[in-house]
Order: C-alpha cells, then sequence, then structure tokens
C-alpha cells in the first residue's frame, strides 16, 4: 500500500503542525514525521507525512510543486530503502606479505 508522501523543498520553519494542516483535507492522517538534523534539532526541509490510505496519499499528490511557506515543494509517493545491516567485514588486512 502506498500511503507515505516524501515531501521535499519545505520551509526550515515549518513544524509537524504546518504539514498536518497543509495535507489534512485530503484524508485522515497517521503520521508526520519532518527529519531534523541530530545535532541541531533544525528541520532538513523535508518529511514524510503517511495517511490512513491509499486514495488520500494520491489526492495529496497535487500539492507536488505548490507553495508552502514561499518555497515550491515536491511531494511524491515515499519509497522504501531496504536498511542495510551495516558494512561488510572487510576481509582480512594481513601485513606485509614477504
Amino acid at each position: 500500500m502506498q500511503n507515505k508522501l516524501y515531501v521535499g523543498n519545505l520551509p526550515f520553519s515549518f513544524e509537524e503542525n504546518d504539514l498536518e494542516n497543509q495535507f489534512s483535507s485530503f484524508g485522515e492522517i497517521r503520521e508526520v514525521k519532518l527529519i531534523r538534523d541530530r545535532e541541531s534539532g533544525r528541520s532538513k526541509g523535508f518529511a514524510f507525512v503517511t495517511f490512513e490510505t491509499e486514495e488520500a496519499a494520491q489526492a495529496a499528490l497535487e500539492l507536488n510543486g505548490s507553495e508552502m511557506g514561499g518555497r515550491s515543494v515536491r511531494v511524491n509517493i515515499a519509497i522504501d530503502k531496504p536498511r542495510s545491516g551495516g558494512g561488510g567485514g572487510g576481509g582480512h588486512r594481513g601485513g606485509n606479505r614477504y
């Protein structure tokens, strides 16, 4: 089910409630996740909005290219990336062969 949207090029001043206000007219929202910098806590300018239904998410795609807070935002279906299990072992890095 594709009910999760990527929302990019957001104003850095936007908070979760701003996104809820922009997207709630399309249907019931399950979750809004604004991505923040771990160190500063500031917004990175993108978020994920998850709707209860796929139909609501499809309808909200019409916000792609619209203006929010003076910026033209991108709205697309979010693509789940599989989490990698970390780096590989890297193999043996032995010393001198001679």
